[in-house]
């Protein structure tokens, strides 16, 4: 028996497999007060859709709390062939006076380890100056973390790699 390390496996591709569920990217059912869809698509550092990976979400309640009864908070989603995901949620509270957000982990090929980011929205402008976290980013690398108002709920486009790089977090 050998006593020497092996190398490291990537994340991915199949991830499909064995980390989603039916009820996965269903924080919260269609018809809870303040359900809204946080959608996106995933590109590598080409900028090609990244369609084997899949994105797990972390959040509080409206009221900033966790682990309230009957509110999972945890989503997760594979992304489709066109490298989408969407996840049903609710807008997570104020935490500890930081801002609104999700932490968010993306599983994708071709990394060792996940990547994990934070997701801010459009409409909390007063409240993502003042985030402690947030402020911390470069200036003009903070859009990369703020998810945009669209018809049904928020987009939120994540970069792997390259100029346009989504900022990730180390944990």
């Amino acid at each position: 028996m050998s006593t020497s390390a092996t190398p490291s496996q990537t994340v991915g591709p199949y991830l499909s497999i064995g980390l989603t569920w039916d009820e996965g990217p269903h924080v919260v059912t269609a018809d809870a007060p303040g359900a809204v869809w946080l959608r996106g698509e995933i590109r590598d550092g080409s900028g090609d859709v990244v369609k084997d990976a899949l994105v797990e979400t972390w959040q509080s309640d409206p009221s900033g709390r966790f682990h309230t009864p009957g509110f999972r908070g945890l989503g997760r989603c594979a992304t489709d062939d066109d490298g989408r995901y969407a996840i049903r949620t609710v807008k997570p509270g104020v935490v500890q006076d930081q801002a609104p957000h999700l932490d968010m982990s993306v599983f994708a090929r071709g990394l060792l380890h996940r990547v994990v980011t934070r997701v801010y929205f459009a409409d909390e402008p007063a409240a993502n100056e003042a985030d402690p976290v947030l402020v911390r980013v470069p200036a003009e690398r903070r859009g990369t973390l703020i998810a945009e108002r669209s018809p049904d709920g928020y987009r939120f486009d994540i970069t792997l790699q390259g100029p346009d790089e989504t900022v990730f977090f180390s944990v």
